[in-house]
């Protein structure tokens, strides 16, 4: 079984299109959406695992590409500034994936880089930008 981290951009031609469905359907590959925005006749994004078989992963990929869309693959390199991190536990409130935790009694917020989905909420929630995302943007054959 083959898994991969994507970001998928949609161009406002194809949002309203059954996209992740045709992927369901036509390629026999399962997905995990993480973070989506999409709106009609706007431009898309989504980040999602994607997983299945290598060939059928390549197929899909290839429609994607076929319809216009951006695939990117996505790198799970998130690092934290120790030394800019308050510990207030702001992103502990927008992580899916329980990889950023609060510690207790100590109160101490604690980042566990292997459950990490590189989703970027916690970047965007952190008042002090103490998260720092390191994407691995190379487009997938």
């Amino acid at each position: 079984m083959y898994s991969k981290m994507v970001t998928l951009r949609f161009p406002p031609e194809v949002v309203n299109e059954p996209i992740i469905a045709n992927l369901v359907k036509k390629f026999d590959l399962t997905f995990n959406i993480l973070k989506a925005t999409i709106y009609p006749r706007k431009e898309g994004l989504a980040v999602m695992e994607l997983r299945g078989h290598k060939k059928n992963f390549q197929r899909g990929v290839r429609y994607l590409k076929s319809l216009g869309m951006k695939v990117e693959s996505l790198g799970q390199d998130i690092k934290r500034d120790e030394e800019k991190c308050f510990h207030c536990g702001a992103c502990t409130a927008v992580c899916p994936t329980g990889a950023l935790y609060i510690k207790r009694p100590q109160m101490e917020v604690l980042f566990d880089s292997d459950k990490c989905s590189a989703c970027e909420m916690c970047v965007v929630a952190c008042p002090a930008r103490a998260m720092e995302v390191r994407l691995d943007r190379s487009l997938l054959d």
